[in-house]
């Protein structure tokens, strides 16, 4: 029996105060990254597993990070994002983290922080990982 790792999440709910204003926010910041929104509709939207509704009750100090394919993608990334209503909460450089690491951060329209990361194929993890039971290692 295999199965997979690699995706533990079904979908994260991020709650925003003015859907319009986040919706043009983060349209804008994952297409930087080659990326459209998955579902859009009048109160909420979602962007694969991520879901951004409108409640009076925004979310607060989530951080989120997104994959970039590139520091070319890093840096576009966080100049659409400031043009789109976020704000600077570390500027795109390599970070001490990991080998080869480049990220920058921006506050979204509620605060919270969002981040983008590119790492470098030797640092970057697996996208999934294959696994199997024990029992069926010998087949």
């Amino acid at each position: 029996m295999k199965f997979y790792r690699g995706k533990l999440l079904d979908h994260i709910n991020l709650k925003v105060r003015d859907i319009s204003r986040s919706r043009d926010f983060y349209k804008s910041i994952i297409e930087a990254l080659g990326h459209t929104l998955t579902s859009e509709e009048k109160l909420y939207f979602t962007i694969d597993e991520l879901v951004v509704s409108e409640d009076q009750h925004a979310s607060q100090c989530i951080h989120l990070a997104f994959q970039a394919p590139s520091p070319a993608s890093v840096k576009l990334f966080y100049k659409t994002a400031l043009q789109h209503g976020g704000r600077c909460n570390g500027e795109p450089e390599e970070r001490g983290r990991h080998m080869g690491q480049y990220s920058a951060f921006v506050l979204d329209p509620d605060g919270n922080n969002i981040e983008v990361i590119y790492q470098s194929p030797l640092a970057r993890p697996a996208t999934q990982i294959e696994m199997f039971h024990p029992r069926d290692a010998s087949a």
